[in-house]
């Protein structure tokens, strides 16, 4: 896959099957849309274009609205690379990109930057000014540039359509399971190793304090998770704290993570965790042998979630 930053950079004389969206968390509806893209570029001999935006389109229209992220546009992109994909479009997203009529976004983007001959978009799919275009229009400009549409159904799991506002509502309600379902993968973060305060190593529990460096990444509710990492090629488990650590009377959020049976230093290194289970809500305890005796509780639980082919390190 080749990245491409701005469509002006595409190279026009590409005949091309395209399809455009944030794909915010490469979920199982955005799979469904790229596996039709990428069959079909396939058998047509067309190259398969994703054509998104960054920054997010409801960050630059909807300033005062946070916007929280699934995955960081370098996660997103590291995401697309094992589709199969031919090009990945990254455009950036200006107010002035904001008011191109449906017309002009079709023949300037689609027909002349990107010289469409097929595209491939979900059954909700918007466009133009306002987004007040809809597939409906896009058949009709179809008809007048002569390129196709194939139209992508709703992916459901238990009837339940598939979107990232869902998966992010999941997120934020700690049902990281219910999201990875979503998803069709773990939900993952990723950040830099820093120093932390040390309570970790107080408590017989070390652990890698996570700066996440990208203030849009979506947290998820503050407890503790059981989540996997790979770390030197190794794959290890552990547990995740997202909190405040009130037992400690502390008002700083942080995200930490004890990985069980690993020794090594990982100070400045960067990490990605997958989070895979929801163990349980934070909250303070009365004296930190309490929380000791959580942890340990915790500890036990967390090992006998991994699956069996992963139990043993040692």
């Amino acid at each position: 896959m080749k990245t491409i930053h701005g469509i002006e950079n595409f190279p026009a004389d590409e005949a091309s099957i395209v399809t455009i969206g944030t794909f915010d968390g490469v979920h199982l509806g955005h799979q469904q849309i790229l596996k039709q893209l990428i069959d079909t570029s396939r058998k047509s001999k067309l190259k398969s274009v994703l054509l998104t935006f960054f920054p997010h389109p409801r960050m630059v229209l909807q300033p005062d609205i946070s916007m929280r992220l699934i995955q960081t546009i370098q996660e997103r992109e590291k995401a697309l690379q094992k589709t199969g994909l031919d090009y990945l479009v990254i455009h950036p997203f200006s107010t002035e990109f904001s008011r191109l009529s449906a017309d002009d976004y079709v023949k300037q983007i689609l027909v002349e930057q990107l010289n469409v001959r097929k595209v491939v978009v979900g059954y909700d799919h918007r466009f133009g000014r306002n987004r007040t275009a809809s597939l409906e229009d896009m058949y009709h400009y179809a008809d007048i540039h002569e390129f196709e549409v194939i139209e992508i159904n709703a992916e459901k799991i238990e009837s339940t359509a598939v979107s990232s506002t869902k998966i992010r509502k999941a997120i934020d309600e700690g049902n990281i399971e219910l999201a990875n379902t979503y998803l069709g993968h773990s939900f993952t973060i990723e950040g830099m190793v820093i120093d932390g305060d040390k309570r970790g190593r107080e408590l017989s529990y070390p652990t890698a304090n996570i700066d996440l460096q990208n203030q849009h990444k979506i947290v998820p509710k503050q407890g503790v998770y059981l989540v996997k990492s790979k770390l030197k090629g190794r794959v290890v488990y552990g547990m995740m704290n997202i909190g405040t650590k009130p037992t400690f009377d502390t008002t700083m959020p942080s995200i930490e993570v004890h990985f069980l049976d690993w020794n090594g230093n990982l100070y400045g290194q960067a990490v990605q965790v997958e989070l895979l289970k929801w163990v349980r809500e934070e909250r303070k305890f009365n004296t930190v042998e309490e929380l000791q005796t959580q942890i340990q509780a915790d500890e036990q639980y967390c090992r006998s979630s991994i699956p069996t082919s992963h139990v043993s390190y040692k």
